[in-house]
């Protein structure tokens, strides 16, 4: 093996293993859906909450605006989990066509030393027999014969050779291209790792403020910062209802649908951990693509991708199985389960639950098998 070759192949291993760090998923976590507010929406009190969140906490009297304060800074670290998640997912895509990129490169050197090994032991036919080529010894042949074989040797020559060189050329293009290729998807993959690490300090430091501000409350403002948090949700939840949405609201689950409710009713209890999939841990969009994944049905890991990609349906058309998704910028999904209730994995501190579908503000329903 040349040293070329042998220099090749270590470089293409490299490549391999450096992707596999690279593309490797960093700590798992996921998409916090905020606890609904009536009040305010999350998107208005967001830009605020993340560039300097106010963190002092307030009287037991303004309780209320510690629940508010919470929701904007859950409702920040769920958008940046989302942003976490697709660079994830794109990163997992450009890992693994990198590592092909390198085996194509392994093989494309071998063919061309391959190739380049025919070519020398040609040449080094023709040097023994004189350094003349077929031609010319065919034009000093004196017996008809062997002019005769001659002539076709020489066309059958011509061919090889002419076939050796198309075949050389185009190995060399194509190795040129897997070079080329590779260090696009090396530059892509580098761009999303940067993504995941400035969307994971981004995550981090909204949850953190977040504990920081319920770890300043007193034991029985905890308890009455619950209550309020569930008064808000029964609120939102009662003012959907009343709007006769129930009475329209009549399709029946598919047989997916129900393998999907199956699947996410059996995780009720489980802990919310953004970026996570499972088995022990989910966000709202690893909950819902498991579940779905679960039916046999593949669909975009982000809730923000679920939205743009899966087909839409009306409130009032959808049936068990579609999934909800919430807040104007599709920052929180759950699965529609049948009279009025949706399964989820909320936020942080919470677990997988079945909850109102109308307790946070509705953006629209998407259908994984439409």
């Amino acid at each position: 093996m040349g040293s070329g070759k042998r220099s090749l192949i270590a470089a293409a291993v490299t490549v391999v293993c450096a992707v596999t760090v690279l593309g490797a998923p960093g700590t798992a976590f996921a998409s916090p859906g905020p606890t609904p507010n009536s009040s305010s929406s999350p998107s208005s009190s967001s830009s605020s909450a993340t560039t300097s969140p106010d963190l002092t906490p307030a009287p037991s009297t303004d309780l209320e605006a510690v629940r508010e304060k919470l929701d904007a800074l859950y409702h920040d670290a769920a958008v940046a989990t989302d942003a976490y998640n697709a660079a994830e997912e794109a990163s997992k895509k450009q890992s693994a066509e990198l590592v092909e990129l390198a085996k194509k490169i392994v093989e494309g050197q071998q063919k061309l030393d391959e190739l380049k090994d025919r070519a020398g032991a040609a040449a080094r036919s023709q040097y023994r027999t004189g350094g003349l080529p077929d031609e010319a010894q065919l034009m000093l042949s004196d017996d008809p014969s062997e002019f005769l074989d001659g002539a076709g040797r020489v066309l059958q020559g011509h061919r090889a050779t002419k076939g050796l060189i198309g075949e050389l050329t185009r190995t060399q293009e194509d190795l040129e291209q897997y070079s080329q290729d590779a260090s696009a998807q090396w530059q892509k993959l580098e761009t999303n790792r940067k993504a995941k690490a400035t969307a994971q300090k981004k995550i981090e430091k909204q949850i953190a403020a977040a504990e920081k501000l319920e770890s300043q409350l007193a034991e029985k403002e905890k308890e009455r910062l619950a209550q309020l948090q569930e008064q808000a949700a029964q609120k939102a939840q009662t003012a959907w209802l009343d709007t006769g949405i129930l009475d329209e609201i009549k399709g029946k689950a598919s047989v997916q649908g129900k393998q999907a409710i199956e699947y996410a009713t059996a995780q009720i209890g489980k802990p919310y951990e953004w970026g996570a999939e499972g088995p022990g841990s989910f966000d709202c969009s690893g909950l819902t693509s498991e579940a779905w994944k679960s039916a046999g049905q593949a669909m975009p890991r982000t809730s923000q991708e679920q939205w743009k990609q899966l087909p839409h349906v009306a409130v009032a058309d959808m049936r068990p199985g579609d999934l909800i998704i919430y807040f104007d910028d599709a920052s929180h999904v759950a699965l529609y389960v049948g009279d009025g209730s949706i399964i989820h994995a909320p936020r942080p501190g919470r677990t997988v639950t079945l909850a109102g579908a109308g307790t946070m503000p509705i953006l629209g329903v998407v259908r994984p098998d439409a």
